[in-house]
């Protein structure tokens, strides 16, 4: 079934105009640029830092996770296993370069979720940010649809508990008001 709906996929992709062709492969890397980017824009803009440094952290350690699990698993890339697949638009990576999970999802999958833990504003669009990045993996061909799946859920499940657990130990569960020097009711912070 895995290797059916990579075939689908990739013969989808092959169909597409050139343009998205190119926003698909470039668009996966320079999606992980913006999520990193967002941490820092959050960092800045927190009144508590600690869900932020916690769930860069916990993305930190997914990737970490998910790089032991692909020496583990040793799974061959869709790009050389699949028989009858559409050429991928990216290029293939070299042997040893295993499959399963995808780091890009992980990251994607981990960065996602602990943005939308430490920075609720966010939410309606980071979140599927994460997944659309994941699934551009599969689009450019260098990964199973499972992969990708799997990474978002490892990303999700090692970031989310570390940013969740420092909000709340940082007393964020709920909106916060900061005091603006000389005023009775203080305003609300921009990351809640």
């Amino acid at each position: 079934m895995n290797d059916e709906l990579y075939r689908d996929v990739t013969s989808l992709a092959r169909r597409t105009p050139d343009w998205l062709h190119a926003l698909a492969e470039y668009g996966t890397d320079a999606g992980l640029l913006l999520l990193a980017a967002l941490f820092a824009a959050a960092w800045w803009a927190a009144p508590r830092r600690a869900p932020v440094v916690a769930g860069a952290a916990g993305t930190v350690a997914a990737y970490g996770l998910s790089e032991l699990l692909k020496v583990w698993v040793e799974r061959e890339r869709p790009c050389r296993a699949v028989r009858g697949a559409a050429e991928p638009l990216a290029e293939c990576p070299p042997p040893g370069d295993w499959s399963f999970p995808s780091n890009h999802a992980t990251i994607a999958g981990a960065a996602a979720v602990a943005l939308a833990v430490a920075w609720p504003r966010i939410t309606a669009w980071v979140l599927p940010f994460g997944v659309l990045l994941a699934v551009s993996r599969v689009f450019v061909g260098v990964h199973y649809p499972l992969d990708a799946a799997a990474g978002l859920a490892l990303g999700a499940a090692v970031a989310a508990p570390c940013a969740a657990f420092a909000r709340i130990r940082a007393g964020g569960t709920g909106r916060r008001r900061r005091r603006a020097a000389g005023t009775p009711g203080g305003t609300t912070s921009p990351i809640e």
